[in-house]
């Protein structure tokens, strides 16, 4: 069963900052609960949930920790109810800055290991733990955020891009488990954002490029893409599961 937007309790991981706090602000904004998810950025956190008003509340998990989220959901189920919605969009440190990164060459195993942990491990720690709540429910809606990277690689961000590619098909194996419960999951895949946190360090000579390609003309913002992560988790989505939205303005086809 897919519920109204304003019915709903999401939980949103890694939402303290940067694109999290979009799709959080997005959801309030709606009317849903949000439970504001995050590893370090308490004083963020804090300052979101006041922001957004008592509908709001931060709650402190890491979601490679299977009983950290344990313990966080059912936190969220006593405070704000029993959570309906899954937003995993927690991100291991990271900085979109190619130059930065790791080629083949110097690229470690726990640095690739790192991203999946968190991408792929966080999400089967958070599923695992609100499917319960699904159950009670009688449905419910996951959205995982990925990359566009994975359809056009044109950066070595290699250990971002396979962790996020994992988690597509986690996307779509998960789908098949859990539609018997009523539950959809998708994915919204981004491309680079006008400005996050991560995406900071970005040149913004790469920004320009980036704006020149695109069929749109502009850098998608995390607001752009909050909104298409509302679409996954409405009514108005109800027959679709296992799908990868990609988000970009049109920069790369699926």
């Amino acid at each position: 069963m897919a519920q109204a937007l304003d019915t709903q309790t999401v939980l949103i991981t890694g939402a303290g900052r940067g694109l999290g706090a979009a799709i959080a602000r997005a959801f309030a904004r709606e009317g849903a609960r949000v439970a504001i998810n995050y590893r370090n950025s308490a004083a963020q956190a804090e300052a979101l949930a006041e922001e957004l008003g008592p509908g709001a509340m931060a709650f402190k998990a890491d979601v490679t920790d299977t009983d950290a989220v344990s313990a966080m959901v059912a936190d969220v189920a006593d405070r704000l109810g029993p959570p309906t919605t899954l937003v995993h969009n927690a991100l291991a440190d990271f900085s979109f800055n190619g130059d930065d990164r790791a080629k083949i060459d110097t690229l470690t195993w726990p640095a690739m290991a790192r991203q999946a942990e968190v991408a792929v491990g966080g999400a089967l720690h958070a599923i695992q733990t609100m499917r319960p709540h699904f159950e009670a429910e009688g449905g419910g809606s996951v959205v995982t955020i990925g990359t566009n990277l994975v359809q056009n690689p044109v950066v070595p961000y290699h250990d971002y891009t396979a962790a996020k590619a994992a988690l597509m098909a986690f996307t779509r194996t998960a789908s098949k488990d859990l539609g018997p419960l009523g539950v959809r999951v998708n994915m919204v895949a981004g491309g680079l954002l006008r400005t996050t946190d991560a995406s900071a360090a970005t040149p913004e000579a790469v920004f320009d490029m980036i704006a020149g390609l695109t069929p749109l003309g502009r850098v998608t913002t995390p607001e752009d893409l909050a909104d298409a992560v509302l679409f996954f988790a409405s009514p108005w989505s109800r027959a679709v599961t296992g799908q990868t939205l990609v988000v970009d303005g049109g920069l790369v086809c699926d």
